[in-house]
């Protein structure tokens, strides 16, 4: 139902959620996700939106495309080559970012190993954390 009311009228999402720009990134991502032929409706909502609002529809568009990427590849493609038609620096902008700030939280994830224990903040030692340990060590300096 909202989504046949954004594809009738999409400034009418940019009424209902014009100071909150997180809940319009994720609402339209899931409107584009869920029916790329939704495009067309976007192209207007972005001609009817202020710039403020254009870097979060661009960060839509890229949300979009990574729910939609390894479901339904031809949407993420669609959705992709829709951004790249769009001749707003904003909207650009905004997915570019988008994809940035994706691509260092994967970086971050595979980076992740085990993380050392902080030094003098654990209570227990040892191979099991049986023992416990010396409150009286001292705390290495850092370098």
């Amino acid at each position: 139902m909202e989504l046949d009311a954004f594809v009738k009228s999409p400034s009418s999402l940019l009424e209902r959620l014009r100071n909150d720009k997180e809940k319009l990134r994720s609402r339209l991502a899931t409107y584009i996700a869920t029916n790329p032929s939704v495009l067309p409706s976007v192209q207007t909502f972005i001609s009817e939106s202020a710039s403020s609002d254009r870097s979060a529809i661009g960060a839509a568009l890229r949300l979009a495309e990574a729910m939609c990427t390894s479901t339904k590849p031809d949407a993420a493609r669609k959705i992709k080559d829709f951004t790249q038609r769009v001749s707003d620096l904003t909207v650009q902008a905004g997915y570019s970012e988008a994809g940035e700030d994706e691509s260092a939280t994967q970086l971050q994830r595979q980076n992740k190993g085990p993380t050392p224990p902080s030094p003098g903040g654990a209570l227990l030692e040892g191979e099991w954390k049986t023992k416990l340990a010396d409150p009286f060590k001292p705390v290495p300096l850092p370098n």
